[in-house]
């Protein structure tokens, strides 16, 4: 799976391509330090293949190189923060 990553000046999304299909989690930036993640769409054909798990661990890995922290409003990313104690050191 291949996930790039789109900027824009107020935030951007992280696309998964896999199968020729993509995934996305969309982010806004509320300052350099800090990153508001607000929705994950996964199509139904990608679904149970582990995607939407691994947007959400790019986006940690991405806050913990930049040193920003992020606001889970995304209900999706949301629950894996809940699961991923781990996470505690970047997500607020």
């Amino acid at each position: 799976m291949q996930i790039i990553e789109e900027t824009g000046a107020s935030g951007g999304r992280y696309i998964a391509r896999l199968d020729g299909i993509d995934a996305e989690m969309t982010y806004s930036r509320a300052s350099p330090q800090l990153v508001i993640i607000d929705h994950t769409g996964v199509p139904d054909s990608l679904r149970g293949k582990g995607v939407g798990q691994a947007l959400a661990l790019h986006a940690v890995q991405a806050a913990r190189a930049g040193a920003w922290k992020i606001i889970p409003l995304c209900p999706f990313f949301k629950a894996q923060a809940q699961r991923h104690q781990d996470w505690r050191d970047v997500v607020i």
